[in-house]
């Protein structure tokens, strides 16, 4: 599935809540239903700066797609992490580099986020782009 398909689904499930603690609420369950990460890549070179929280952030290379992995120590902080991996995973470098995060500005996330889980946010995005970087570049060598 394409990620702007995906993007789309999660813009469609969003709009379905009336208010924001629906949200957050709906955040939770899907960190909830994040696939746990191996505990040997919760390590320090995995967890990614700029977040309040703990958050690490796993990428292997699998048939020409990144597959992530991800885990946080705050439930909110994981939801977010959910939301990207799902969005993220399974595709390829190209694919993620070309990728917009307009969907992020259409759910409200980033208005209804404090500064330092806005920045958390836009740091996370960054390390899978930098992923993404990484493969492309090695696939090209």
């Amino acid at each position: 599935m394409s990620i702007k398909i995906i993007q789309e689904e999660i813009v469609d499930e969003f709009s379905m809540f009336e208010d924001w603690m629906e949200r957050y609420e709906y955040m939770i369950e899907l960190g909830k239903s994040l696939p746990l990460i191996d505990p040997k890549h919760k390590t320090d070179n995995n967890i990614i700066k700029g977040c309040q929280s703990k958050v690490w952030l796993h990428a292997e290379f699998e048939q020409d797609k990144v597959v992530f992995t991800a885990d946080s120590d705050a439930i909110i902080t994981k939801g977010i992490v959910a939301i990207l991996i799902r969005v993220f995973t399974q595709q390829t470098p190209q694919s993620i580099l070309e990728a917009n995060t307009n969907f992020i500005d259409e759910i409200g996330l980033k208005e209804h986020l404090s500064p330092t889980r806005a920045n958390g946010l836009v740091s996370m995005i960054k390390q899978i782009k930098m992923y993404a970087i990484a493969y492309q570049t090695q696939q090209q060598s």
